[in-house]
């Protein structure tokens, strides 16, 4: 891991004690323009699925994946050198990608004005993707977890512009998900919405109990998000990256999007 590229002590203790970071400015105006331009590319192309690329459509919401072999910029993104150390010390180790997804959403034209109003923020599922039980542990009184997202905003999110929400500190509790969901969903004051302007980064473990969230502004929101673990874990199903495309790689950037590290774990705990 890049000794020079780490979390502060102020924003490595939010991780541990919340759940997630949000890392501003961390793509340049060209890189969010970029990104954001394949998305678009990958939102109308009709032969998206022959190129590798899963894409499901609903109501409002586009969801795509298995993108670094589309375009440049994506691969660019989830193999990005200020993002992938962040991940490697709150993983704990070398990592792989396991997953490359974007989702472009906007208001859902059924939701009223009247309807929206009645709650601060509205998740639509809160889900997680491990537990504090399993697939977390400490190390040197650090909190990590094998299974850790970066999520750039590539339109700015104001209060009304559907930022992720969080149920900050559940990425630690052993309390069921159910009841975490209850509590917040009584207190709404127990959930944290995002704002952040274009070129933001959440680092967040899978762990942390989080939610696309209802937009009541008219701005359509475009994010991309990677997810990685260590190199002995599977990619996440449909995420199969072709071989033929990663011997065209760079020889050092083949083991974070192949995962061919397989089970030699190089272990560095911050």
């Amino acid at each position: 891991m890049a000794d020079q590229v780490k979390l502060t002590k102020a924003q490595r203790f939010q991780f541990d004690a919340h759940g997630f970071v949000l890392l501003e400015n961390v793509l340049t105006e060209e890189e969010v323009q970029t990104c954001r331009d394949a998305l678009y590319r990958i939102k109308d192309d009709p032969e998206v699925e022959a190129k590798g690329v899963y894409r499901r459509s609903q109501d409002c919401l586009t969801l795509m994946g298995n993108l670094v072999a589309y375009d440049p910029a994506l691969l660019n993104y989830a193999t990005h050198p200020k993002l992938v150390p962040l991940v490697e010390e709150v993983v704990g180790g070398s990592i792989r990608l396991e997953e490359s997804e974007a989702i472009i959403n906007h208001r859902n034209p059924e939701d009223t004005d009247e309807e929206l109003s009645t709650r601060r923020t509205h998740p639509t599922g809160f889900h997680r993707g491990t537990t504090p039980t399993w697939g977390c542990y400490q190390e040197k009184d650090r909190f990590h977890c094998v299974f850790v997202k970066t999520l750039a905003y590539l339109t700015d999110v104001g209060p009304d512009d559907g930022g992720t929400s969080f149920i900050p500190g559940s990425h630690r509790m052993t309390w069921a998900k159910e009841e975490m969901i209850e509590a917040a969903t009584d207190d709404p004051a127990l959930i944290h919405q995002v704002e952040a302007p274009a070129g933001s980064v959440l680092l967040f473990p899978e762990s942390l109990i989080h939610s696309t969230t209802k937009i009541k502004s008219d701005r359509e929101r475009v994010i991309l998000v990677s997810g990685y673990t260590p190199p002995m874990l599977r990619e996440w199903p449909g995420n199969e990256v072709d071989p033929a495309f990663v011997e065209t790689l760079p020889e050092e950037i083949r083991p974070l999007v192949s995962g061919s590290e397989s089970w030699r774990w190089k272990r560095n705990y911050q």
